[in-house]
């Protein structure tokens, strides 16, 4: 039953692939006999989905699909985000929540290589794909870098854009991403239900000259957002050949 059911979801994953956000699935009358299952068995893979948050039971019509997970692969380059949504057919957005700019203060300054009480730029920005929230972004970038920096240039030429003007783009960085759950205003900025799962992203970039420029903490709602990673098995270690191999030990007895 459990590979059955294994089948049957991989089916129904396809199927909400198809459909838009919004669509209803057909009945289970319908779908039971099309995906050859029990009625049970379908009861039983719809439930998963729904609890992953791709469909979604609504009185009155049915089971709706309700978002489609994008899966990323990590990228081994500095990416923005909005490159990373277009990469994926999707059109980027975003809100800028808050934008101030005071002292680092000790923890964002030892991110950042500065002393506490450099001015730093501190951003908190909703970023959506195709007009749904995916992130929740706080971004830390030194006030040095990027003057009198405002929500309407963050908006419309990015962090990145405004950093490579200055002379001062991204190179390369250093990025952790760990498992978390919301609390309640993330969750209500993200328009998901308390303690949902996510993922937090923690990324310090630096440019040509080794300089910090940025460092930036994302929490990616986790029924939008999946990691993939390509795994790669290393060379086979050379077989020794005999002439090669290492001799076995010897024990000498020597007469005394």
């Amino acid at each position: 039953m459990a590979l059955k059911r294994d089948v049957v979801r991989e089916r129904l994953l396809d199927l909400v692939e198809e459909l838009p956000i919004g669509a209803a699935l057909p009945g289970e009358r319908t779908l039971a006999p099309r995906l050859e299952v029990s009625r049970m068995t379908l009861r039983s893979a719809i439930d998963e989905l729904v609890r992953r948050g791709l469909l979604v039971r609504r009185q009155g019509s049915g089971t709706v699909v309700a978002s489609h997970r994008t899966t990323a692969v990590p990228p081994l380059r500095m990416v923005s985000f909005t490159q990373d949504m277009r990469s994926r057919g999707l059109d980027p957005s975003s809100r800028t929540l808050s934008l101030e700019t005071a002292p680092a203060g000790p923890r964002v300054g030892r991110r950042l290589a500065v002393p506490p009480e450099t001015l730093v730029h501190t951003a908190l920005r909703l970023r959506l794909a195709d007009g749904t929230a995916m992130a929740l972004e706080t971004l830390h970038v030194p006030a040095s870098l990027v003057p009198g920096l405002d929500a309407v240039a963050l908006e419309q030429t990015g962090l990145y854009g405004l950093l490579a003007a200055a002379g001062v783009a991204p190179t390369g960085g250093t990025q952790s991403v760990e498992p978390t759950v919301l609390e309640a205003e993330e969750a209500r900025l993200l328009d998901v239900p308390l303690h949902s799962p996510a993922f937090l992203f923690e990324r310090s970039a630096h440019d040509a000259r080794g300089r910090t420029v940025e460092f930036v903490r994302s929490l990616f709602r986790g029924d939008r957002y999946a990691l993939v990673a390509e795994l790669v098995l290393p060379d086979p270690a050379p077989v020794p050949s005999p002439r090669t191999a290492a001799a076995p030990a010897r024990v000498e007895r020597h007469a005394r």
